[in-house]
């Protein structure tokens, strides 16, 4: 899904992922009401603007103390460093997030957002601060989770980034989606009809 600044992007992953009201409409999940309530988004795995971390813990406290929420089979400590290990990760984990760099604190966000082995994905910008190998394994990572039948919804201003993980493209502007469409064709394609939509 792409769009410019203030298209509502991000305000649909967040209605999608029961953190906010629809003004009108619904949101269903296999034909059921997606509910506010924690059993009803336990399927759900969000990756924000923010990273829903604590500063003071570490990234292997942080992922452990989601597993015991989501109550998570097996040792807590042990589950995390193997998700952190997933996302390239064995250093640095067991110092605070604050003193992390950028595209570290992104991938461990990516890390807890997996923690659960949830089954839709909404991840709003997954690329931000990632070097080009790190960007490279979290878009083999996620290519991992798609072929194992999950659904990925993916924000990003990044298109090249994000093109190999695409089923379908979406172009939202204004909060009015402009293109619906299974992905098809080329890159540079898609790229020449998002531009004639942006500036229409």
């Amino acid at each position: 899904m792409v769009g410019p600044n203030g298209a509502g992007k991000s305000t649909l992953l967040r209605l999608l992922a029961g953190l906010a009201r629809p003004s009108a409409g619904s949101v269903t999940l296999d034909g059921a009401p997606l509910t506010r309530e924690p059993a009803g988004r336990r399927s759900l795995g969000l990756l924000s603007h923010q990273s829903h971390l604590y500063d003071d813990l570490s990234a292997v406290e942080n992922l452990a103390f989601a597993a015991r929420l989501h109550g998570l089979a097996g040792d807590p400590t042990a589950n995390a460093r193997l998700r952190l290990a997933a996302v390239g990760l064995t250093l640095g984990i067991d110092q605070p997030v604050r003193t992390l760099s950028r595209g570290t604190v992104q991938r461990v966000a990516i890390a807890r957002a997996l923690m659960h082995g949830p089954r839709v994905l909404l991840l709003d910008e997954p690329f931000s601060g990632l070097d080009p190998a790190a960007a490279e394994q979290i878009t083999a990572l996620l290519d991992a989770e798609r072929r194992t039948d999950k659904a990925l919804v993916l924000v990003s201003h990044d298109v090249h980034q994000s093109w190999a993980l695409a089923t379908h493209v979406h172009v939202l502007i204004q909060g009015a989606w402009v293109i619906e469409e299974p992905r098809g064709g080329t890159l540079d394609e898609f790229l020449t009809r998002y531009r004639v939509a942006l500036h229409g």
